[in-house]
């Protein structure tokens, strides 16, 4: 097979057949007397999952597990798989959260004080917390409150507030710190709750083809692990 018959399959150009065996990701071709490359089934096995793997998992991680395979480390090339599912799972669940949480504060709006801002202790207050435990989630990068320029104490505004509130509720279901950082940010990037609500299903829909594109490159990396000798 020549580069241009990989190449075809998937729209690519010869170059890129090229590259990719010249970066590891295809397997070394054989050359004829006059140096032209000659490409095996395996080859085309190669491409089609590295393709697939790049879809599903991104370019490093695809060409990592590629790496690991020709390097016969097929132990290093699982684990790479499994991170990735691991991470899906891991999204699945702050979507899972995501919902929840968007679900009660949406449902059930807090009230507010007559002031446009907060301050700490006002806020811990209205949780029932400990200023502590707010100080505690600023240092986790959850809250990002502003500091007052005349007095340096800070200042919760009705965004902050609102990222406390989802904060607290997440702690109570048992959240690490870690995982709320991911979907408060979430939020706070969507511009709040009722808009980060609108672009769940979206959210919803990436993972769902994301699982599938890892399905079907799983599938086509075995079928090229079969093709090897």
């Amino acid at each position: 097979m020549r580069p241009a018959d990989l190449a075809r399959e998937h729209g690519i150009s010869t170059q890129a057949v090229r590259n990719y065996e010249q970066d590891g990701f295809l397997p070394t071709a054989a050359r004829t007397p006059s140096g032209y490359r000659v490409y095996t089934p395996a080859h085309a096995a190669a491409l089609r999952a590295f393709l697939a793997l790049v879809t599903a998992y991104g370019h490093a991680t695809a060409g990592g597990i590629m790496h690991a395979v020709h390097s016969g480390d097929l132990d290093r090339a699982l684990t790479l798989v499994d991170r990735g599912h691991l991470q899906l799972l891991r999204d699945r669940e702050t979507l899972d959260a995501v919902r929840k949480a968007i679900g009660h504060l949406t449902a059930e709006a807090a009230p507010r004080p007559a002031g446009a801002d907060w301050s700490i202790g006002e806020l811990a207050h209205r949780l029932d917390v400990t200023a502590a435990t707010i100080r505690a989630w600023e240092r986790a990068g959850i809250l990002v409150p502003a500091r007052n320029p005349a007095t340096g104490y800070r200042v919760f505004r009705p965004a902050d507030i609102r990222d406390a509130e989802l904060t607290h509720l997440l702690r109570r279901g048992g959240y690490p710190l870690e995982h709320i950082a991911t979907v408060v940010g979430q939020v706070r990037t969507a511009g709040g709750t009722e808009s980060l609500a609108d672009a769940l299903e979206t959210w919803q829909e990436r993972l769902t083809a994301r699982g599938l594109a890892m399905l079907g490159a799983a599938g086509l990396l075995s079928a090229y692990l079969a093709s090897q000798p």
